[in-house]
């Protein structure tokens, strides 16, 4: 994979995990609804991330086996 991919995806779990942090403290904060809301889009986030991985990773082993 090219480097840039790596920096797509190294870059899409970071949103994920800022996004999970932002969540914890909306938690800890008593902010029920809004800590709701920001583990739901941390939760996508990550979905998303996963997603592309997946997605870059099979078309890597495909390019490999030409």
């Amino acid at each position: 994979m090219p480097q840039s991919t790596h920096d797509q995806i190294a870059e899409l779990h970071n949103l994920a995990a800022h996004a999970h942090t932002v969540a914890a403290e909306a938690h800890g904060k008593g902010d029920h609804l809004t800590a709701h809301e920001l583990s739901r889009q941390a939760l996508e986030h990550s979905q998303r991330a996963y997603e592309h991985s997946k997605q870059l990773a099979e078309e890597a082993e495909k390019a490999a086996r030409k």
